[in-house]
């Protein structure tokens, strides 16, 4: 999205997951998920606010705008999408997250809708991924 940085997109990522899952969403909890300072956290969600993404109600906390439910939905999409496409292409379980983590902010969104259909060529017919499964296990051999 235009305007946003990475950090910005890890801030609603996170806050788009436990509104989705807890129906709500504290500084605490998203400082302790993504590891930085509740002051750090406040200094976003002021900027996520003044970007029209989220709203902060005093003693109710924050709640998405319909901007901020679209960004939000779209960067999860993206995430799960990525781990999705890893998966497929035979990238160890204890790394995809990892590697997500490290790519989802480097890629242009054509590069996200062309994995989309990648993922969705090999969703369509599974002996696909057989085949490409059995092409890394070829050449896990030859290392």
């Amino acid at each position: 999205m235009g305007g946003t940085t990475p950090s910005m997109e890890d801030y609603m990522e996170q806050i788009y997951l436990l509104i989705h899952r807890k129906g709500y969403a504290r500084v605490s909890e998203i400082a302790e998920n993504l590891s930085v300072q509740p002051s750090s956290v406040t200094k976003m969600v002021q900027k996520l606010g003044d970007d029209g993404y989220l709203v902060y109600e005093r003693y109710r906390g924050l709640n998405l705008t319909s901007k901020g439910e679209k960004f939000g939905h779209l960067l999860v999409y993206r995430h799960d999408l990525l781990e999705e496409f890893l998966e497929i292409i035979g990238v160890h379980k204890d790394k995809i997250y990892d590697d997500v983590e490290g790519i989802e902010h480097h890629l242009s969104w054509e590069a996200i809708d062309k994995i989309a259909n990648l993922v969705q060529y090999f969703k369509d017919d599974h002996s696909r991924v057989q085949v490409l499964q059995a092409i890394n296990n070829e050449n896990d051999l030859m290392d």
